[in-house]
């Protein structure tokens, strides 16, 4: 990009293109083609790449796209520390029940911290709502630092696959997901600030 802004008619194209391929997505269990999701946006396929060169470019800029929900909501929260980590976690619950089905499918060889340093923007956005709240967090436990290990391990708790398992599976209500996802989520940020081995007998109940 050069920094110019988008013509109305490009704009446009581009977002109906990210909806059609989130609703292809929502209701499909097998693989889309460009094809498929220009058909569902209206518009011809030397367009829908014009826009985007893959599936996988569309739908990260869909996953994007909510994750900058997430980061305008973190930013408006006055709250810290625990608190605020509970308070975008929890909204991050309600942007999958809403949204977040469309992502469900998205899976990468790569592991999460490989693709985050090397800069993908849809995750970069979800890391740079978490990490203020998750170094706060770990500051008001009295814990030390532990970097981006910390919003790792929030990424697989709070994967939207593993939400809707505890929504629709379980049964749990929304609340109940992010009041024991937060629980695990704290425990494991302790076990990763404080444990240098792992001792089966000592972690046995007494």
């Amino acid at each position: 990009m050069t920094g110019k802004p988008m013509r109305s008619d490009t704009e446009r194209n581009r977002k109906n293109l990210i909806q059609a391929a989130a609703r292809l997505f929502e209701r499909s269990e097998t693989p889309i083609s460009m094809t498929e999701i220009a058909a569902e946006a209206g518009v011809s396929v030397a367009t829908a790449y014009r826009q985007f060169t893959s599936v996988e470019e569309v739908l990260n800029a869909y996953r994007q796209d909510v994750g900058q929900l997430l980061l305008d909501y973190s930013l408006e929260q006055s709250c810290s520390g625990l608190l605020k980590l509970e308070k975008v976690s929890r909204y991050w619950i309600k942007l999958v029940r809403e949204r977040g089905a469309a992502m469900v499918p998205m899976r990468n060889r790569r592991g999460y911290l490989e693709r985050l340093w090397e800069g993908a923007e849809y995750l970069l956005v979800q890391a740079d709502a978490l990490r203020p709240a998750l170094r706060e967090a770990m500051e008001e436990m009295e814990l030390p630092d532990i970097g981006d290990k910390a919003v790792f391990l929030w990424n697989i708790l709070f994967d939207p696959r593993e939400i809707f398992d505890l929504l629709d599976t379980v049964g749990l209500t929304e609340k109940q997901v992010g009041t024991q996802l937060m629980s695990v989520l704290v425990g494991g940020l302790r076990g990763f600030a404080t444990a240098n081995e792992f001792i089966a007998e000592a972690s046995r109940s007494k």
